[in-house]
């Protein structure tokens, strides 16, 4: 019986692993630099108050959110959650694979993440990512003129990624 489970094991791990390469070469959206959607926060600045929302608006500053991994430091316990566990398990699972599929944690994790959307919502998800960083680079240089329509391009762009859960 436990050669059995072994096999099992050993079968569904190449499974994924199988899977990872074939998606890792699907398209160019495996490397993505930008955070997931849901840990994506906007710091926005209205008429003198600062507010944040996972929902941006124009001239928004993007702030990466990285969700702490439990309170070990306090109780002197390792105490984590299931999400975290998975999360942890994922990443290990990616740098595992990492050899065979060539795609770090995070591109693991953008890959799996967009592996339920079709294919139509995954090519324009990899060519939003782009053209919402060259937004975000030309934003930050000062040209006269420019920055009104770059700050609105940059909001109509993220809320597209945002809606298609990118």
């Amino acid at each position: 019986m436990k050669h059995a489970i072994d096999i099992h094991r050993t079968g569904l791990a190449f499974g994924w692993v199988i899977l990872g390469f074939f998606l890792s070469h699907a398209g160019a959206s495996a490397q993505s630099q930008l955070p997931a959607p849901s840990r994506t926060i906007y710091k926005c600045v209205v008429g003198g108050s600062v507010s944040y929302s996972d929902e941006p608006c124009v001239g928004a500053q993007r702030l990466d959110a990285v969700p702490t991994r439990g309170v070990d430091r306090l109780s002197g316990s390792a105490k984590t959650g299931k999400d975290v566990a998975n999360e942890i398990r994922s990443e290990q699972f990616a740098q595992a694979t990492r050899p065979l599929t060539g795609m770090s944690a995070s591109a693991f994790a953008t890959t799996t993440r967009r592996h339920r959307l079709d294919a139509r919502t995954q090519r324009e998800c990899s060519q939003l990512e782009p053209a919402i960083l060259e937004l975000e680079q030309a934003e930050r240089r000062p040209q006269a003129g420019m920055a009104e329509s770059v700050r609105q391009n940059l909001f109509i762009l993220r809320k597209r990624y945002k809606k298609l859960e990118c």
